[in-house]
């Protein structure tokens, strides 16, 4: 999946030009520009090159007509154990009568593991949802924000072309201790004060909406190839093409 979302661009160029490139969840910055799905959001990320990489994992949009008050007023989260924080969540609010929260198991035995369910049915019955980082960003992201439910989390650690380090805490999401200690007064709050609810979900709509113009997004993606091409010394940029980012 990588590689052909990288050849759907990298094919308009002359073949013989080389890409040094990063596959899979990465969460460091390597040592040469290459051209990656994730980055660190803090730092020097500049070697890291971000592209629009797996977009069918990570770019989901679900017709959901269900409104934020239509909707239980309970907070959900499924996802792998893969990292602490994600175990912090579940083991704080297992059984908490606010949270249906658990480790996405079918093995009934295992101690945090609950049923699996599905992004619709979590947008169709849950006022909030979770949203964990695990191996870098959260899948669930962008189909939480993209829904008419709230999402809430820590602040993220890892961005990639959905551009999560542009997103600003209580304007598109609702922000949460890392620890999770504070969850069980935002779900509280939010339940009080359903209109801030919504203008955030509003904020974070708006923001998923800016990658559905296709022409735009190939173009994009096609600009920021021949910005690595120009700069990495392989093509010589057209004047007009570089006073983009000069």
């Amino acid at each position: 999946m990588y590689y052909y979302d990288l050849k759907e661009h990298a094919r308009y160029f002359p073949a013989e030009l080389e890409i040094a490139h990063v596959f899979g969840d990465v969460t460091s910055v390597p040592p040469v520009p290459s051209i990656v799905k994730s980055r660190p959001i803090h730092g020097d990320n500049k070697e890291s090159v971000l592209l629009k990489l797996n977009k069918l994992r990570h770019f989901q949009k679900l017709d959901v007509p269900v409104t934020f008050a239509e909707k239980q007023p309970l907070a959900v989260w499924r996802g792998g154990n893969n990292n602490e924080k994600r175990s912090s969540l579940v083991k704080r609010y297992f059984d908490h009568p606010l949270c249906d929260v658990g480790m996405a198991s079918h093995d009934a035995s295992s101690p945090w593991g609950k049923p699996f369910m599905s992004a619709v049915e979590q947008i169709r019955r849950f006022r909030y949802i979770i949203s964990v980082e695990g191996h870098d960003v959260a899948t669930n992201l962008q189909w939480i924000m993209a829904s008419q439910s709230l999402c809430m989390m820590p602040d993220p650690v890892y961005e990639t072309w959905f551009m999560e380090g542009c997103l600003i805490p209580g304007h598109h999401y609702v922000q949460l201790r890392p620890d999770f200690a504070d969850l069980e007064d935002k779900i509280c709050y939010y339940n009080k004060h359903a209109d801030e609810a919504v203008a955030i979900i509003r904020n974070a709509n708006a923001h998923v909406s800016q990658f559905d113009d296709q022409t735009q997004e190939k173009l994009l993606s096609l600009l920021v190839l021949y910005k690595y091409f120009a700069m990495s010394g392989s093509l010589e940029p057209t004047p007009k093409i570089a006073t983009l980012w000069v």
